[in-house]
């Protein structure tokens, strides 16, 4: 017995370490109560929310780790809690699904599932959901429809046979106009992309996103879900964001705003805190994944 108890120790005790070493490389600020928090009270403040959005940077290590632990602790508070991802798309939903129940091999599954090259960052939360037979949701709209889009406008989706449009969210899809726009132009340095109708694109991604979440809310009542995607897509309750509060205003959405900071050791709140309900500021000091 002793020997079966020093060796679940053993096991444990590097991933303790780990999680230890992590929690001196970040640091979260909920920006309405003004004040450094913990993974904790935003665990607790879900208990008034429909949908966490956790904007990422995609390759930020950190992150990722904390998308882990907040979906783990999500489900021990919440069971009935549910993923959303930008990284799968709608088309590949019954590749998840047969994966997340046992019926498909791994390898299939990131074939088929087109999975992003970075996948072993989102793998474990995968495995988690599988583990533990958690809903998750493919959000984002199939590259060829957004080619579709980026070199057509979002007109040319007309074009597509009602089995493919099932994919998609209701159209027309309206464009966001306003600080949403300018701050598109303003990341891409206000230079012109000729004839591609990239903005469009990025609406089209939202619309389809916020439409994912808000059709599975709608069936699925009561559920909490945790949304990932890059943060443009949910800075500033914009993106993303703003497109599901379109759809259904009565849902209850938070989100946070995660990035890897040159302030790291005294962050600049001020200038943060129009970023999200909660930021989360990363230590730049940590290798990226990619």
């Amino acid at each position: 017995m002793r020997k079966i108890l020093f060796l679940a120790l053993a096991l444990s005790f590097p991933a303790l370490l780990f999680a230890q070493g992590m929690e001196q490389n970040y640091k979260i600020y909920d920006t309405k109560k003004a004040k450094i928090i913990s993974i904790d009270d935003i665990i607790a403040d879900v208990k008034n929310i429909d949908v966490l959005f956790f904007g990422e940077e995609h390759n930020d290590s950190t992150g990722h780790y904390l998308e882990m632990k907040i979906f783990r602790e999500l489900q021990q508070r919440y069971p009935k809690t549910a993923l959303t991802l930008e990284m799968f798309h709608t088309d590949v939903q019954p590749v998840l699904d047969e994966y997340l129940t046992g019926a498909i091999s791994e390898k299939n599954f990131v074939k088929e599932a087109r999975a992003w090259n970075n996948y072993k960052d989102y793998k474990p939360l995968i495995e988690f959901a599988k583990t533990n037979k958690l809903p998750v949701i493919g959000g984002n709209a199939a590259v060829r429809y957004s080619n579709m889009v980026t070199m057509g406008g979002l007109q040319a989706l007309d074009k597509l046979p009602a089995a493919s449009k099932a994919f998609l969210p209701p159209l027309p899809i309206d464009t966001a106009t306003g600080r949403y726009n300018d701050k598109f132009t303003e990341t891409l340095g206000g230079h012109s992309m000729g004839s591609m109708k990239i903005y469009q694109t990025q609406n089209f991604w939202d619309a389809t996103m916020a439409w994912s979440i808000a059709k599975y809310l709608q069936k699925n009542k009561g559920y909490k879900v945790l949304q990932l995607n890059g943060r443009f897509h949910s800075d500033e309750r914009l993106g993303t964001l703003a497109q599901l509060q379109k759809i259904n205003s009565k849902i209850k959405i938070a989100n946070i705003s995660a990035f890897s900071a040159d302030d790291f050791n005294n962050p600049d709140w001020d200038k943060y805190k129009v970023l999200g309900d909660y930021v989360i500021v990363t230590n730049p000091a940590l290798k990226r994944t990619f």
